[in-house]
Protein backbone atom coordinates (compact mmCIF):
# COMPACT_ATOMS: atom_id res chain seq x y z
CA UNK A 1 0.00 0.00 0.00
CA UNK A 2 1.34 3.43 -0.93
CA UNK A 3 1.95 5.84 1.93
CA UNK A 4 0.36 9.29 1.71
CA UNK A 5 3.42 11.43 2.47
CA UNK A 6 1.34 14.63 2.58
CA UNK A 7 -0.35 13.52 5.83
CA UNK A 8 2.41 11.41 7.36
CA UNK A 9 3.72 12.78 10.63
CA UNK A 10 6.98 11.30 11.94
CA UNK A 11 7.07 10.09 15.54
CA UNK A 12 8.77 12.45 17.97
CA UNK A 13 12.32 11.51 18.91
CA UNK A 14 14.60 12.26 21.84
CA UNK A 15 16.73 14.42 19.54
CA UNK A 16 13.66 16.47 18.63
CA UNK A 17 12.90 16.95 22.33
CA UNK A 18 16.45 18.15 23.01
CA UNK A 19 16.24 20.56 20.08
CA UNK A 20 12.91 21.87 21.40
CA UNK A 21 14.55 22.51 24.77
CA UNK A 22 17.44 24.30 23.11
CA UNK A 23 15.01 26.37 21.05
CA UNK A 24 13.15 27.34 24.22
CA UNK A 25 16.34 28.25 26.08
CA UNK A 26 17.75 30.36 23.23
CA UNK A 27 14.37 32.01 22.80
CA UNK A 28 14.08 32.83 26.50
CA UNK A 29 17.61 34.23 26.48
CA UNK A 30 16.85 36.43 23.48
CA UNK A 31 13.63 37.67 25.09
CA UNK A 32 15.53 38.79 28.18
CA UNK A 33 18.20 40.37 26.00
CA UNK A 34 15.71 42.30 23.87
CA UNK A 35 13.85 43.67 26.87
CA UNK A 36 17.16 44.66 28.50
CA UNK A 37 18.38 46.15 25.22
CA UNK A 38 15.25 48.26 24.89
CA UNK A 39 15.60 49.61 28.42
CA UNK A 40 19.27 50.47 27.81
CA UNK A 41 18.49 52.23 24.54
CA UNK A 42 15.66 54.10 26.27
CA UNK A 43 18.22 55.54 28.69
CA UNK A 44 18.69 58.24 26.04
CA UNK A 45 15.23 59.61 26.86
CA UNK A 46 16.14 61.34 30.15
CA UNK A 47 19.62 62.33 28.95
CA UNK A 48 22.12 61.20 26.26
CA UNK A 49 24.83 61.21 28.93
CA UNK A 50 23.17 58.26 30.65
CA UNK A 51 23.16 56.22 27.44
CA UNK A 52 26.79 57.13 26.75
CA UNK A 53 27.80 56.11 30.28
CA UNK A 54 26.10 52.73 29.96
CA UNK A 55 27.60 52.15 26.50
CA UNK A 56 31.06 53.10 27.79
CA UNK A 57 30.72 50.65 30.69
CA UNK A 58 29.68 47.81 28.35
CA UNK A 59 32.62 48.48 26.05
CA UNK A 60 35.19 49.08 28.83
CA UNK A 61 34.28 45.68 30.31
CA UNK A 62 34.26 44.10 26.81
CA UNK A 63 30.65 43.04 27.29
CA UNK A 64 29.73 44.67 23.98
CA UNK A 65 32.67 43.23 22.03
CA UNK A 66 32.17 39.70 23.40
CA UNK A 67 28.45 39.76 24.09
CA UNK A 68 27.55 41.11 20.65
CA UNK A 69 28.89 38.12 18.69
CA UNK A 70 27.44 35.72 21.28
CA UNK A 71 23.99 37.27 20.88
CA UNK A 72 24.36 37.15 17.08
CA UNK A 73 25.25 33.44 17.18
CA UNK A 74 22.38 32.74 19.60
CA UNK A 75 20.05 34.66 17.29
CA UNK A 76 21.07 32.58 14.26
CA UNK A 77 20.95 29.30 16.21
CA UNK A 78 17.45 30.10 17.46
CA UNK A 79 16.30 30.82 13.91
CA UNK A 80 17.73 27.52 12.63
CA UNK A 81 16.03 25.58 15.43
CA UNK A 82 12.69 27.34 14.90
CA UNK A 83 12.92 26.90 11.11
CA UNK A 84 12.48 23.15 11.58
CA UNK A 85 8.76 23.78 12.04
CA UNK A 86 8.23 26.67 9.64
CA UNK A 87 6.44 25.80 6.36
CA UNK A 88 8.71 27.08 3.58
CA UNK A 89 7.15 25.23 0.65
CA UNK A 90 4.19 26.86 -1.11
CA UNK A 91 1.88 23.87 -0.65
CA UNK A 92 2.73 23.73 3.07
CA UNK A 93 2.00 27.43 3.48
CA UNK A 94 -1.30 27.04 1.62
CA UNK A 95 -2.31 24.14 3.87
CA UNK A 96 -1.53 25.91 7.13
CA UNK A 97 -3.39 29.08 6.06
CA UNK A 98 -6.45 26.98 5.17
CA UNK A 99 -6.31 25.16 8.50
CA UNK A 100 -5.89 28.44 10.37
CA UNK A 101 -9.02 29.88 8.76
CA UNK A 102 -10.95 26.72 9.53
CA UNK A 103 -9.82 26.42 13.14
CA UNK A 104 -10.00 30.15 13.95
CA UNK A 105 -7.70 29.40 16.87
CA UNK A 106 -5.98 32.41 18.43
CA UNK A 107 -2.80 30.54 19.35
CA UNK A 108 -2.47 29.29 15.77
CA UNK A 109 -2.68 32.86 14.48
CA UNK A 110 -0.05 33.90 17.03
CA UNK A 111 2.29 31.20 15.73
CA UNK A 112 1.76 32.45 12.17
CA UNK A 113 2.58 36.01 13.25
CA UNK A 114 5.75 34.70 14.89
CA UNK A 115 6.76 32.87 11.72
CA UNK A 116 6.24 35.96 9.53
CA UNK A 117 7.97 38.37 11.92
CA UNK A 118 10.89 35.92 12.25
CA UNK A 119 11.64 36.25 8.52
CA UNK A 120 11.66 40.05 8.76
CA UNK A 121 13.78 40.05 11.93
CA UNK A 122 16.31 37.62 10.43
CA UNK A 123 17.19 40.08 7.66
CA UNK A 124 16.74 43.39 9.44
CA UNK A 125 18.21 42.18 12.73
CA UNK A 126 21.41 41.05 11.01
CA UNK A 127 21.70 44.44 9.29
CA UNK A 128 21.22 46.26 12.60
CA UNK A 129 23.77 44.13 14.49
CA UNK A 130 26.37 44.42 11.73
CA UNK A 131 25.92 48.20 11.53
CA UNK A 132 26.26 48.71 15.28
CA UNK A 133 29.05 46.21 16.02
CA UNK A 134 31.24 47.42 13.15
CA UNK A 135 30.97 51.05 14.28
CA UNK A 136 31.97 50.93 17.93
CA UNK A 137 31.97 52.75 20.27
CA UNK A 138 28.23 53.20 20.65
CA UNK A 139 27.20 56.77 21.43
CA UNK A 140 23.93 58.66 21.52
CA UNK A 141 25.27 61.08 18.88
CA UNK A 142 26.08 58.25 16.44
CA UNK A 143 22.67 56.67 16.93
CA UNK A 144 20.95 60.02 16.48
CA UNK A 145 22.89 60.80 13.29
CA UNK A 146 21.99 57.41 11.85
CA UNK A 147 18.29 57.75 12.62
CA UNK A 148 18.14 61.34 11.38
CA UNK A 149 19.45 60.10 8.04
CA UNK A 150 15.93 59.18 6.94
CA UNK A 151 16.31 55.59 5.74
CA UNK A 152 17.17 54.30 9.19
CA UNK A 153 14.12 55.90 10.77
CA UNK A 154 11.84 53.91 8.45
CA UNK A 155 14.01 50.85 9.05
CA UNK A 156 13.53 51.03 12.82
CA UNK A 157 9.85 51.91 12.56
CA UNK A 158 9.44 48.56 10.79
CA UNK A 159 11.87 46.56 12.93
CA UNK A 160 10.57 47.81 16.30
CA UNK A 161 7.01 46.38 16.14
CA UNK A 162 8.26 43.21 14.41
CA UNK A 163 10.68 42.49 17.25
CA UNK A 164 8.27 43.33 20.05
CA UNK A 165 5.47 41.26 18.51
CA UNK A 166 7.80 38.30 18.07
CA UNK A 167 9.24 38.61 21.56
CA UNK A 168 5.87 39.12 23.26
CA UNK A 169 4.25 36.18 21.51
CA UNK A 170 7.35 34.08 22.18
CA UNK A 171 7.04 34.85 25.91
CA UNK A 172 3.41 33.71 25.87
CA UNK A 173 4.05 30.57 23.80
CA UNK A 174 6.97 29.46 26.00
CA UNK A 175 4.75 29.83 29.06
CA UNK A 176 1.98 27.76 27.45
CA UNK A 177 4.12 25.07 25.80
CA UNK A 178 6.28 24.35 28.83
CA UNK A 179 3.48 24.42 31.38
CA UNK A 180 4.20 27.75 33.09
CA UNK A 181 0.74 28.94 32.05
CA UNK A 182 -2.03 26.41 32.52
CA UNK A 183 -5.21 26.51 30.47
CA UNK A 184 -7.03 28.64 33.04
CA UNK A 185 -4.12 31.11 33.02
CA UNK A 186 -3.92 31.62 29.24
CA UNK A 187 -6.30 34.56 29.10
CA UNK A 188 -4.36 36.53 31.74
CA UNK A 189 -1.04 35.63 30.07
CA UNK A 190 -2.36 36.91 26.74
CA UNK A 191 -3.29 40.19 28.40
CA UNK A 192 0.15 40.41 30.01
CA UNK A 193 1.82 39.71 26.66
CA UNK A 194 -0.29 42.40 24.97
CA UNK A 195 0.53 44.97 27.66
CA UNK A 196 4.25 44.17 27.57
CA UNK A 197 4.34 44.45 23.79
CA UNK A 198 2.51 47.79 23.86
CA UNK A 199 4.78 49.14 26.62
CA UNK A 200 8.02 48.22 24.83
CA UNK A 201 6.78 49.54 21.49
CA UNK A 202 5.89 52.82 23.22
CA UNK A 203 9.33 52.97 24.87
CA UNK A 204 11.00 52.31 21.51
CA UNK A 205 8.99 55.05 19.81
CA UNK A 206 9.87 57.55 22.54
CA UNK A 207 13.55 56.67 22.13
CA UNK A 208 13.30 57.22 18.36
CA UNK A 209 11.68 60.62 18.91
CA UNK A 210 14.44 61.50 21.37
CA UNK A 211 17.12 60.57 18.83
CA UNK A 212 15.35 62.70 16.21
CA UNK A 213 15.50 65.76 18.45
CA UNK A 214 19.15 65.40 19.49
CA UNK A 215 21.67 67.81 18.05
CA UNK A 216 24.40 65.95 16.12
Amino acid sequence: MAVDTTTYVPAPSRTSAYLDWLQMLTGAGLILFMWSHMILVASVIPTPRLMNAIAHFLEATYMAQVGGPIIACTFLLHFVLAARKVPFRVEQQSTIWKLSRQLRHTDTYLWLIQAVTAMVILIMGCIHMWTVLTDLPITAAKSAARIQGGFWLVFYLILLPMVELHVGIGFYRIAVKWGFARRKDRKSFKKLETYLTAIFVAIGLMALVRFLTLSV
